[in-house]
Parts: C-alpha cells; structure tokens; sequence
C-alpha cells in the first residue's frame, strides 16, 4: 500500500483535532445549558396581587451573585411559565444564552386566566382606555400592577426592567408599552399578534384553516372556571390521517368542523360549546366573520399612539413567518408613526421564532440562507439592546441601526437609518396575455382560468398534518405554475440585480362568473438552471429552476372595499381588487426571473370559499360551493418597491 504523503497525515490529523475541539466545545456548551442556571441562579415562586384583587402567579430567577444590581427582564405568556416548584429549574432562561451568562434578573408570568394565574381569560384581551375604576383591567394594567411589585420587593435590582417575547407574548410585550410602567425601559415584541383578523387565524378575512388545531389552545376555557389549574385542560382535535388536504376537502363546509368541538373539555365531558360563553373562540370565530367591534376592540395596532415614548423598542420579525409577518412589521410602523423615542425593527431570513434558536445552518423548509445568522443576532443586536438600555441607563449610542434587515437574496445584513430605506422608488409591472411581466399595459384582455371546488390550489406540494405550516413560505412553486388555475407571469432574466425593499401592492383587474371569489398573488424568485442544490433540501428537489416565493397574501374578495361591510361581485363585472403584500427586503439577482402568480385557491392554508357569496362562511351549505371562471385583465399591475 502506497504511504500517504506528509501533507496528507497531518491535514487528517488536523481535521480531526478540530472536529474534536468542536465536538467538546458543543458538549461544553450543551452541558453550560443544562446546568448554568441552577449553579448560578435562585428560583422563587410568587403571586401577585392585581388591583383587582385576583394574583398572577410569577416566576423569579435572581443570580446568586448579590453583590451588584441587575436590571429585570420579563416574559409574560399563555403558554405557561414551567416548571412550576421552587426545586425545578429551565435549562436556559431569558432571550438568549449570553444575557443569560451576563445577569439579569429573569422573570416569567402567567398572564390572567391561564394556568396557575387566577381570573378570566380573554383570547387577545381589548385594552381599555381611559379607565376610571380598579375593576377597570387589561394586559396593561396587569403588566403595570407585575412592574410595580418586582422593583419595590425583589433584592438587587437596578430598577431598570425590559419584556420580550415571541408570538403571543410578543403581544404581551407590545401592550407593555401603552400607558407603560416608568420603570420599564426597554421592550422587545418578536413575531407579536397586531390583530387577529389579520395575523394567525385570518388574513385579511380570508379564515386560515390551517390554524383550526390551534383554535383549542386558545380558545377552551378552563373547566374548573377561573381558578388555576398546573395540566393542559384542551384537546387538539385529532384529525386521524396525515393527509390534511383531503381531510378538509371531505369535511366539506365549515360548519361540518363544529363537531370537533362537542368533545366537551377535559374532566367536564358534559361541558359543549353550546354550554360556553360567546367568547368560547370557535364561537367568536364562527359568529363574526367581517371586521366588526369585536375584532376591532382586540386589535392592538390602533392603540399604539398609547405607548410611552420613554420605552425604547426594538420590533423583530422573519421575512418568512407564516404566522406573524403583518404584526411586526405593523407594529414598527404604526410606532414609528404615533410616537416618538426610540424605536427599531430587525428582520431576518426567519419563519416563526427561529432566532431564539441555536442552530448553526439557516433554513426554512428546503432554502438555505447562512450560517449562523440566528446567533449573530442574538449575540450583536439582541443582547446589545438590552444591555444598553437596562445596564447603560441608555447613555451614549446604542450601535443599532434603525432598521437592521437581511436582504434574502443576496444574504446579507444591511442597515438603513429609516425603513422602507430612503432611495427606493415606486415601480409598476403589468400582466400581459403572453405570460410575460412588462413595464407597460398591453391592452386590457382577459385571461381566464377555471376554479374548482373539487380541486382546489394545494399551498404546498406535500400538504401534511401540521400544526402550523411553515416551510411553505419558501416551497418551490414549480408545482402551483404547472395548473391551468395558477396564472403566471415572469420578466425575461435580468440583466441586473434587482432589489425590492417595503411593501408591494397589486391592483388586480378581476371578473367572476360567480359572485364571490378569493385572490391570491405570490411573488417569486426563479432560480437559474445552474443554481446550486443545498445538502439539507428534499430528495425530490434541486435548486436548479427552483421556484423560491418570497411573498404571497390572499384577500377575501367580498372585502375588496371594506372589512367591515362585505359585499358580492357582480358576475361578469370588471371589478378592481387591490392586495398589499407585506414588506420584503430580497434582491432578484443577476441571472435570475422575477415571477408573479395569480390563483384563487390555496387550500387548506385558508378556507374554501363558496364562490357563491353567503353572508357567513362559516355557515354556507355544501350546495353553495359552485365552480366559477374567473378572468384576470391585463391592465391588471404590480406595484413594487425598488431600491436604487
């Protein structure tokens, strides 16, 4: 056997050393986390008295080491703040391992109505304004009363405190900020809900029926009333296949999807939703289909002239969050709008919360965007943030940027002092007969398509029982092009790079045979033939031709003018139909196509509309559900936000 040359022996040697140094730093790592926090932090259980009488229960983990003050951080949330008992301890806590590893005092609650907290709960609860009684209480006055306790009894704090949270407790960290304690400093709202008729369980009227698992989560009260209770009492409904599409396609109606909700509660087999109090969410759900008061009272983007200009807030949401992208990035904007004081937003290549995560490899479903980018966030925005503003009293410059976003085309970070960045410039595409997407109106021809009601748009290709779905934000939409009911329309290979940054809108031209109708439009990156395949994508996929959407919305047709007062089409009616596609930051470069595509069905991600309009959907018929043709103009246009 021929010897291997010196070079070789010691590159072996070498990789294995290396491979060795890595594998003990992750050990190290791995057992810092398990350990760290019960070596170096107290654990003590509390509950604190609301002004109303009723008590939060409160979590509170203080570093061992008293010999200096730390600020507090706060993470308010429905999902529990286990493990419950002083002698039990969470393996990381706070938002991230070096905050961790830096010394906060960390704190968790359960907000009002969930688990070991007393009182009521009410699913995204309305604030209430210019309140005159202590009886007078929301997630405000709740956050206010949890402030106010921890700075006056908990030992060794600098009276300095932040919130944070991702999803829900986003939310929480959000409402924070209106009619906010003094001494809260610093909030971080990642991935926050802004309203529910537009976030997770709606967009834009159209019901997300890929969230109808989650609707017992949210929305089963507590069978023993409002007293605590340390177990799950829900139930997700148990669909008995993997195969959601045809599980909701032989349901049929939404009102056949009531029974799933007879079950009763756990313990309480004889408590059903007809025994429930309207806020049962099934039923809130089901009984107000259009924007009325009571989506407008639990909505928290209009109330943000409300917050407390000495809060300084840093908004964090991921480009491809299916569940929370209109939140985030309404929440920056309407803050930035309403009131003044500091305020940022950070947007990454991320679907739901996935920088809280420490993963190494970044991917959403089968497209890889870096190395490390979650941990590059937690480490040199996350963390500077806070320490900033609740170790450095907010002295100086903080060293973030207004807007700290990753452009998921060419990735890579980019900082801009104001979003949507200044430069950009408003560009228009037209849809043309000939698939081709053009920079002017070639006439005003229709292009028709049929819509089948027995066969429906899949959003994705391997449409599985999901709780959520995620990784079709980024699925390759070569499979939706290929239907004869996905329209589709593309630019010739650009020549140049092209950067969209901020909101895109498209002012559709539309007629139905029927009166009623759903519209769809993604927008879509075409990759070049010799694009390079990532190890980590699906066996049956390769990144050649890979169709990459980068944004996608559906709009409820019968809310084309108003949320509020839904209303028909006229068959045959030329009608208009304007759809705002949330911000994106992504560049179509060089080599590649920019594509659109029009449908109106994309199942189950959102309910099967009629086509025959019906005032409530949730209680149209079987016989209601009709094919129609639809037609799309040609003097139909996409409005984008071009970067110069």
């Amino acid at each position: 056997m021929k010897s291997l040359p010196k070079f070789t022996i010691f590159y072996i040697v070498l990789t294995f050393v290396v491979s060795c140094a890595k594998t003990t730093k992750n050990t190290e790592t791995a057992e810092l986390v398990d350990t760290y926090v019960q070596d170096n932090y107290t654990k003590k259980e509390v509950d604190i008295s609301m002004r109303d009488g009723i008590t939060l229960h409160t979590t509170i983990y203080a570093p061992k080491d008293t010999s200096k003050e730390y600020p507090i951080i706060m993470q308010r949330t429905p999902y529990s703040s286990r493990p419950y008992g002083e002698a039990n301890f969470r393996k990381q806590i706070g938002p991230n391992i070096h905050m961790m590893k830096e010394g906060y005092i960390v704190v968790y609650q359960d907000v009002r109505g969930r688990w070991l907290s007393q009182g009521h709960y009410e699913n995204m609860r309305a604030y209430i304004p210019n309140k005159t009684s202590d009886d007078q209480v929301d997630e405000s006055t709740d956050t206010y009363d949890t402030i106010e306790w921890l700075v006056n009894n908990v030992d060794n704090n600098n009276g300095n405190v932040g919130v944070w949270g991702i999803s829900y407790p986003g939310y929480y960290a959000t409402y924070a900020t209106i009619d906010a304690h003094p001494a809260l400093k610093a909030s971080s709202p990642q991935a926050c809900i802004g309203d529910f008729f537009f976030d997770d369980f709606h967009h834009n009227g159209a019901y997300l029926l890929s969230y109808f698992r989650a609707t017992s989560l949210f929305g089963t009260p507590r069978p023993n009333g409002d007293q605590p209770i340390d177990t799950a009492w829900y139930t997700l409904p148990d669909l008995g296949t993997e195969d959601q599409y045809q599980f909701f396609l032989d349901k049929g109606p939404l009102k056949n999807l009531n029974s799933f909700f007879e079950y009763g509660l756990k313990d309480e087999p004889s408590l059903a939703p007809n025994d429930l109090t309207d806020d049962f969410f099934w039923n809130e759900l089901k009984e107000h289909p259009n924007y009325d008061e009571l989506w407008k009272s639990k909505g928290l983007i209009q109330h943000l002239d409300k917050s407390k200009s000495h809060v300084a807030t840093m908004i964090v949401g991921g480009w491809f969050d299916a569940e929370d992208l209109y939140g985030p990035l309404e929440t920056y904007k309407n803050i930035e709008r309403q009131t003044e004081g500091y305020n940022t937003m950070v947007f990454g290549p991320w679907d739901h919360g996935r920088w809280a995560r420490r993963n190494g490899r970044n991917l959403v479903g089968n497209y890889y965007f870096g190395d490390s980018i979650s941990e590059f966030f937690q480490e040199k925005i996350e963390s500077r943030f806070f320490k900033h503003f609740l170790k450095e009293e907010g002295k100086g410059e903080s060293g973030l940027p207004e807007a700290y976003v990753y452009d998921s085309g060419r990735k890579e970070w980019k900082q801009y002092d104001a979003w949507p960045p200044k430069g950009i410039e408003k560009r228009k595409l037209f849809l043309s007969q000939d698939q081709a997407l053009t920079l002017d109106a070639k006439g005003s021809a229709g292009i028709q398509f049929i819509s089948d009601v027995k066969k429906p748009v899949p959003y994705s290709e391997d449409v599985k029982a999901v709780f959520t779905p995620r990784k079709y934000m980024t699925d390759d939409q070569r499979f939706a092009a290929r239907r004869s009911d996905v329209l589709v329309f593309e630019t010739e290979v650009m020549g140049e790079d092209l950067t969209l940054a901020g909101d895109i809108m498209a002012n559709l031209k539309v007629a139905t045979t029927g009166n009623a109708a759903d519209w769809i439009v993604k927008i879509i990156d075409v990759h070049p033939a010799d694009a390079e395949t990532n190890e980590e994508m699906q066996d049956h996929l390769k990144m050649s031709n890979y169709h990459l959407m980068v944004r996608s919305e559906v709009l409820r047709g019968r809310f084309r003018n108003s949320f509020s007062n839904p209303e028909p089409f006229v068959p045959n009616k030329k009608t208009d139909v304007n759809i705002k596609l949330q911000d994106v930051f992504h560049t179509i470069k060089k080599g590649h196509k920019l594509q659109v595509q029009v449908q109106s069905t994309w199942f189950p991600l959102i309910d099967l509309n009629p086509q025959t309009y019906v005032e409530n959907i949730f209680k149209a018929d079987e016989t209601d559900f009709k094919t129609q043709t639809h037609t799309v103009f040609t003097d139909s246009s996409l409005e984008f936000s071009v970067l110069q």
